[in-house]
């Protein structure tokens, strides 16, 4: 099963193009390291998957041919933002709450265990929490919902190195312990080489590079890394304005 499947996708805002012919299958059951410099269409693509905005060319589906933003889709997948929507005059234990009302599916002891486990307590206001805290407040938000494809954009851009680490060794125990897909977009390549098992390069709104990691590196000769900046590097300059990230 493919948890994001596209044929020719666009969007497009006003006369600029974010994504254009974007067709791309990810498989489930990895962890997808989407990269791609500022303009490269990594949110549009993201936010587009799970129903924040629509595509102005071509289609999209999800979890094996599900609309995005259908009932379906929603209740099996988990998303976190750059600019997660934390209230920071709640304390955890309302954040917790008001989640908990706004979701169908949801598991509170795997909420409030996972919390105990990384030391956040119930009473703090999320406002005094640190960066890592509230990353790891908002991806257990996500993971309570008991998701099948857990989408991450950009949850490492305003993290300190420790907790870089503490946070992705959260997604690889969520995939491996509950089965789950993770697509995670970051510009942090030398973390995500350790973690990722499937890579998607875009560049200028258009796929550069998709397939296993596995797969690339014995075709290519080299890691993660090294192979996608080959593909960076070699982007060729668009005539269209890029919008959107």
């Amino acid at each position: 099963m493919n948890v994001i499947d596209t044929v020719r996708l666009g969007k497009r805002y006003r006369r600029s193009w974010a994504l254009r012919d974007c067709t791309l299958a990810i498989p489930g059951g990895h962890i997808a390291a989407l990269v791609g410099p500022n303009g490269a269409g990594k949110t549009t693509l993201l936010t587009m998957a799970v129903g924040l905005t629509r595509p102005t060319a071509g289609t999209l589906t999800v979890l094996g041919g599900e609309p995005p933003g259908s009932p379906a889709a929603l209740d099996h997948i988990g998303f976190v933002a750059q600019d997660a929507p934390l209230y920071r005059n709640l304390p955890v234990a309302g954040m917790l709450h008001l989640a908990r009302n706004l979701n169908r599916r949801w598991d509170q002891r795997r909420a409030t265990g996972r919390l105990a486990q990384l030391e956040i307590p119930l009473r703090q206001k999320v406002g005094e929490l640190s960066g890592g805290q509230k990353a790891q407040l908002a991806l257990t938000i996500a993971l309570a919902r008991r998701p099948a494809l857990l989408v991450l954009d950009e949850p490492l851009a305003a993290l300190d190195p420790v907790a870089r680490e503490d946070f992705l060794a959260s997604v690889v125990a969520a995939a491996q312990d509950d089965g789950i897909s993770v697509v995670l977009s970051s510009h942090v390549l030398a973390e995500l080489e350790r973690v990722a098992t499937y890579l998607v390069v875009l560049t200028s709104g258009e796929v550069r590079v998709a397939g296993a990691v596995r797969e690339l590196i014995e075709t290519h000769g080299a890691g993660l890394e090294e192979i996608a900046l080959r593909h960076l590097r070699a982007r060729v300059p668009s005539s269209r304005t890029e919008a959107g990230q």
